[in-house]
């Protein structure tokens, strides 16, 4: 039997965007942008020889920002690269660990290493969340026991270094046996919904919209970003519309007499749909104000 770990929905990002660790110029108006979440990157978006600048930048940012609108997180390297150590020194020396919600683990694969990793990271900042992405052939086969590390908060799908890594096509198809995947280990190991990957398109907002109800669709619950033009149409994917909570105030009040199998709109509603229609209004009243529909 599996037991539910503590979290709520109103502390989980729907949209994280990414910003280079080298590019401090950006971070302010990455928050400006207003996501969810900042992922501030050390790894794919910094080039080697620009590792350290990165660092300086996050460290001077961290220091000299006590507050910002949004969770901010930071992306380590991959833990079997030259610069992980270097990464956690850094970390280690780091003032004010409150300031870092999370660390985001790229290339996740091993969970004996990575539980050490993840009891590391906790012992500098009890109350962080580590994610760790799986983008990989081997993270994939054994993501169910990376899901179970203790004090790991969320898992997400790194789809582009996925695809390189097995050598396939980024089309969905592709994809599906990951993804469906990552959603069981996640929800067998008591974590919330994992993050989807990124949509490389970064201003064809119709990808953007297709591939993020797509994702949703699959059980995930938020999605990583590339720029901010993005962020609006992932957190109107993710978040229920007013029609959606519509029905679900149609369906609360034709089951407050207590019975669990009711008609509404033409159709049997059971306790199924009565607990989704309930979920629904919960989010809505956790996050944000019901969105418009997406129209682009």
């Amino acid at each position: 039997m599996t037991t539910e770990r503590p979290h709520t929905t109103a502390t989980l990002a729907i949209s994280y965007l990414f910003v280079p660790g080298n590019r401090p110029e950006r971070f302010a108006k990455a928050v400006d942008a207003a996501p969810d979440a900042i992922i501030l990157d050390l790894e794919d978006a910094v080039h080697p020889n620009s590792k350290a600048a990165a660092r300086a930048s996050i460290w001077a940012w961290q220091q000299s920002t006590p507050s910002v609108a949004c969770q901010r997180y930071i992306r380590l390297n991959s833990v079997g690269s030259m610069f992980f150590q270097q990464d956690m020194t850094w970390l280690g020396d780091m003032r004010y660990p409150e300031r870092c919600t999370g660390i985001f683990l790229p290339k996740a694969e091993y969970s004996e290493t990575l539980c050490q990793v993840v009891e590391c990271l906790l012992a500098w900042q009890p109350e962080l969340k580590v994610v760790a992405i799986i983008e990989t052939a081997k993270g994939l086969h054994q993501v169910e026991s990376i899901a179970t590390i203790p004090g790991l908060s969320r898992l997400a799908f790194g789809s582009l270094d996925f695809s390189l890594d097995i050598n396939c096509s980024q089309v969905p198809e592709a994809f599906l046996f990951a993804r469906n995947r990552i959603v069981l280990a996640s929800r067998t190991a008591g974590l919330p919904s994992p993050i989807d990957g990124v949509t490389p398109a970064i201003s064809d907002l119709a990808a953007v919209k297709h591939d993020a109800h797509y994702a949703r669709s699959l059980g995930f619950g938020a999605k990583l970003c590339i720029h901010p033009a993005q962020l609006t149409t992932v957190q109107r994917a993710f978040l229920p519309d007013a029609g959606q909570l519509a029905w679900a105030d149609r369906v609360m009040q034709a089951v407050a007499s207590g019975s669990h199998a009711v008609q509404v709109d033409g159709e049997m509603v059971d306790l199924p749909l009565i607990e989704q229609a309930q979920r629904l209004l919960d989010i809505a009243s956790l996050y944000a104000s019901p969105v418009k529909a997406d129209v682009c």
